[in-house]
């Protein structure tokens, strides 16, 4: 009578909660010495079975089957013509992104990577383009891209900022560049130089001479003379100097 209630409790059976459930009934009955061995060991096979196909039917909410993410598949990122992405990053590289002894270290995709980085940090002061895009201005392909960064963040000339976020996408890591004398390469090199890099270098502000009112300005009639000839000598009169709109008047010590 119980093995017949159990197995069709079995069968009914339609969460793993409930299997579980029916488990520790059957093996306190066969404790209790209410079910034989051999009757206790069809019904645990009759729960394996069970378990398993109710396992087969389990379908996990929101994510399609065979991924483990609920955001959508990348893209393979390719350009559209492989000599044009190749010219590309050679430009890159022969632009001079950074002074000889440290471009030494890196190959000609990595030099145009870097590139990219260097222009972000000389316009915006960082670089928080998504791995995608660098690779894309660079003219290579997104592995290469992070090789490069996680290179050069070895060698200790950038920083790598993440900004990961909980259940939902992160934003892009933010790169800044940290190298002394790659930031001085970057502000005398003058094709991205930004006032948020010039300013960060200690570059002096140049401000524009006040000349005043120009009707006021004052025009020496004697030549000009030497450093030996500019030492005042008080035995002489005074020189006559001509104001603009045709006065005249002594200049006075």
């Amino acid at each position: 009578m119980f093995h017949a209630t159990m197995r069709s409790a079995i069968d009914d059976a339609r969460t793993l909660a409930q299997l579980d459930s029916l488990s520790r009934t059957i093996w306190q009955a066969h404790a209790a010495e209410t079910v034989t061995d051999a009757e206790a060991q069809g019904l645990a096979e009759a729960l394996h079975t069970r378990r398993a196909a109710i396992r087969e039917a389990v379908v996990p909410v929101g994510i399609p089957l065979g991924r483990v993410t609920l955001f959508p598949p990348k893209r393979l990122q390719r350009a559209p013509e492989r000599s044009v992405a190749i010219e590309r990053r050679r430009q890159l590289a022969c632009s001079g992104p950074m002074p000889p002894a440290l471009a030494s270290r890196f190959t000609t995709g990595q030099l145009a990577v870097l590139r990219v980085v260097g222009d972000e940090m000389a316009r915006h002061g960082a670089c928080g383009l998504c791995i995608d895009a660098i690779a894309a201005r660079a003219g290579v392909c997104r592995r290469l891209a992070q090789a490069a960064i996680r290179l050069a963040e070895g060698d200790g000339l950038l920083t790598i900022q993440e900004r990961r976020h909980q259940g939902r996408k992160s934003d892009p890591n933010v790169l800044r560049i940290i190298s002394r004398e790659w930031l001085q390469w970057l502000r005398r090199g003058g094709r991205s130089a930004a006032p948020a890099l010039l300013g960060s270098i200690g570059c002096k502000t140049m401000h524009p001479t006040d000349k005043g009112d120009p009707q006021r300005q004052v025009v020496d009639t004697e030549p000009k003379k030497g450093c030996r000839g500019a030492a005042v000598d008080f035995g002489r009169s005074d020189p006559v100097r001509i104001l603009a709109g045709g006065r005249t008047g002594r200049a006075m010590r």
